[in-house]
């Protein structure tokens, strides 16, 4: 616990891709039926999301950097994330890559990790199962903030008692 501060210390990490396209995108079963209907999440909403239901002093979000989104990530730091950036690069499709799962994990159990007393980890993604594991063990963990309970991993039934759906809150953090 934070010694200038009676409450701990709480950090959210959050896979920007994951928040964003779990929110965003249609999700249709393996008849072709839709099962959920994306929507637009307002990163400010969440932000203030995060400080009010999760005591989130710190939110470090990650993002593959593209120039032509400088003006977006003015608005997100304004709006009090630490962005941390991975560089991307074309697919042979010319799509940008950039997957940040490495620097998260970097970033949660070794950079910030004796800076926080817990983190809140968002992402639905299975690939985090040994962080989340690691955070666990610590007795770091949290939270895990995941974007809708229709496409997280299946790793990720063991840590029911950490887990959150941003979609059963998306009426308060809708655009």
């Amino acid at each position: 616990m934070s010694t200038q501060n009676k409450y701990p210390e709480i950090y959210a990490f959050i896979d920007s891709q994951n928040l964003n396209l779990g929110t965003s995108k249609d999700i249709y079963n393996a008849i072709g039926q839709r099962i959920y209907t994306g929507w637009k999440l307002d990163f400010s909403k969440f932000r203030v999301y995060l400080k009010n239901k999760f005591r989130v002093s710190r939110a470090f979000l990650f993002l593959g950097y593209m120039y032509e989104h400088k003006k977006l990530y003015s608005i997100l730091k304004s709006q009090g994330y630490n962005i941390i950036f991975k560089p991307t690069v074309k697919d042979p499709n010319g799509k940008a890559k950039g997957n940040v799962d490495a620097e998260l994990v970097l970033h949660s159990a070794a950079i910030e990790f004796p800076n926080y007393d817990k983190a809140v980890v968002v992402s639905g993604d299975g690939d985090f199962y040994c962080l989340y594991d690691y955070l666990e063990r610590k007795g770091k963990l949290k939270s895990i903030i995941i974007p809708n309970d229709k496409s997280e991993s299946t790793l990720l039934k063991r840590f029911g008692i950490y887990k959150t759906f941003v979609n059963f809150d998306k009426s308060m953090l809708k655009l």
